[in-house]
């Protein structure tokens, strides 16, 4: 097929150049409602916000210009075949889960993964059985889980409909899919792969390879997150015959809008675009610049810069392209830097307690790169950091990270299966105090966020290990998703299920 083709891009233009009257939705009609003056700038996006009209095909029903785009990023990402999200990777993995688990059954799933997976549990009415991820000594990020956890699981429940993994981590930090797929499969199960994080890989050889390479059944990626497309544009990739493709296909047309983006459709089009015509060539140039990045920020001495440790046990990959720092002296939190670079005119994806997250891509420049390095090195001179450095390290000792709530709050390696549903652990509710929540059952999800994977979720037994690291998050200023309460004072829980 025609790499440079765009053909879902190409019929919007044709259409545009129409100049057609507007008879259909959506009622702005090509843009006319808007006010003019600063409102203007929006107008170039709703002069191309179109609906299923003759020519441009349906996303639930292609058979035109959406076919054939679908097909051009199979082709380009290696997947038999592709179907375009207007949602997010949180509409694939509300499909994907719905697809293969219905109520009672159990799908084998990592433990940190984003709420969308709880979410599509629920939807499913199953029961996870959780696999504790590992846990980077140095940094105390939260990585992959190990292969031999997933035997375990699938040993134990041998009933499992199947493995859902995310890879990479929020961080770039991922493991070795193929000894998994293999396992899945000898097993006779689906192995389905989070990638959001994760869609450039595969473009280059200094690049990690992608889920689909690896064996995976079925992956999602944010086509919008290490790409080009819009916001909410993702793909989900298919292959072999484990994952009943029709009804993967039905659960997006539940899911999804009956009245698909067109511009999100559109960028994902000139994203696969992008990618297959210019992608290797971009990531070529862009290493060494990064690379260089790198160095230059680490010597500065104060700050700690995320890199690729071969000695390390707790992941196997590592995507230059995300860059986490933390200031190495204890004197800046993670959200105290993230404010420190906001100030400088440089937002950051997101903050933890110790770490900034900067996610760079194919498109970054080196304007970019040197900006970001100028404000790093103004916040080290005006926050004294360079120089308090040795001292501060000297005092302090070695970094304490103690970010490990995913390794050390869990007893064992799998748990016991976890039902969730859409009225998960019916019962009388109250509210107690988090300090004296230990034992409990959770009425409600926490999430912190970003990067949205949560901490506590419905049905889930509160743990010592759990509330101290709710209270260290509260403490830093952590936001979260879910509790009635946002200041993480109290929790509600089920008063008919207490502690053992």
């Amino acid at each position: 097929m025609d790499k440079y083709r765009a053909p879902i891009y190409e019929k919007m233009a044709e259409h545009h150049l129409q100049r057609t009257a507007s008879f259909h939705v959506p009622g702005h009609k090509s843009g006319q409602g808007l006010y003019g003056g600063a409102e203007s700038f929006f107008a170039g996006v709703l002069a191309i916000d179109y609906t299923e009209i003759t020519g441009l095909d349906d996303l639930h029903r292609p058979s035109g210009a959406i076919k054939e785009a679908q097909s051009l990023a199979a082709e380009c990402f290696g997947a038999e075949e592709t179907l375009f999200l207007i949602g997010g990777s949180t509409v694939g993995n509300l499909a994907l889960i719905t697809a293969i688990c219905g109520p009672g059954d159990i799908l084998i799933v990592q433990r940190n993964v984003h709420k969308s997976v709880l979410h599509g549990l629920m939807l499913a009415g199953a029961r996870a059985v959780f696999v504790s991820p590992r846990c980077d000594e140095q940094s105390g990020l939260v990585t992959g889980v190990r292969t031999e956890d997933i035997d375990q699981a699938l040993q134990r429940y041998p009933e499992a409909k199947g493995v859902l993994l995310t890879n990479p981590n929020y961080y770039g930090m991922g493991i070795d899919l193929t000894p998994i797929a293999k396992l899945a499969h000898a097993h006779g199960k689906p192995l389905l792969i989070d990638e959001a994080h994760g869609a450039h890989f595969g473009f280059h050889p200094d690049l990690p390879s992608s889920a689909l390479k690896c064996g995976a059944d079925a992956v999602v990626q944010s086509t919008h997150k290490m790409l080009t497309a819009m916001t909410m544009g993702a793909m989900l990739h298919l292959q072999g015959d484990i994952v009943d493709r029709d009804t993967v296909k039905q659960r997006l047309a539940m899911l999804q809008s009956s009245s698909p983006s067109y511009p999100i459709m559109a960028s994902l089009d000139l994203a696969r675009r992008e990618a297959a015509v210019n992608g290797p060539s971009r990531i070529e140039a862009a290493l060494p610049d990064i690379a260089r990045l790198r160095e230059r920020i680490g010597e500065l001495e104060c700050y700690d810069v995320a890199a690729r440790r071969p000695e390390t046990t707790a992941y196997e990959t590592f995507d230059p392209f995300k860059l986490t720092i933390a200031d190495r002296t204890g004197m800046l939190n993670g959200f105290m830097l993230q404010e420190e670079l906001e100030q400088r005119g440089c937002f950051a994806e997101m903050a933890d307690t110790e770490h900034v997250l900067l996610v760079l891509s194919l498109v970054s420049t080196s304007q970019d790169y040197e900006r970001l390095y100028e404000a790093l090195a103004d916040i080290a001179i005006s926050r004294n950091l360079r120089n308090n450095a040795e001292e501060r390290l000297r005092r302090i000792g070695s970094n304490n990270r103690d970010n490990r709530v995913w390794a050390s709050g869990l007893s064992g390696s799998v748990s016991e299966p976890v039902l969730f549903t859409m009225t998960i652990g019916q019962g009388q509710v109250e509210t107690v105090s988090l300090e004296e929540a230990e034992g409990w059952i959770s009425a409600e999800m926490v999430i912190p966020y970003p990067p949205g994977i949560p901490l506590l979720y419905p049905g889930e037994r509160i743990t010592d290990a759990c509330i101290a690291e709710l209270l260290r998050l509260a403490k830093f200023g952590a936001r979260f998703q879910g509790p009635a309460d946002k200041s993480l004072r109290y929790l509600r829980v089920y008063v008919d299920r207490p502690a053992d």
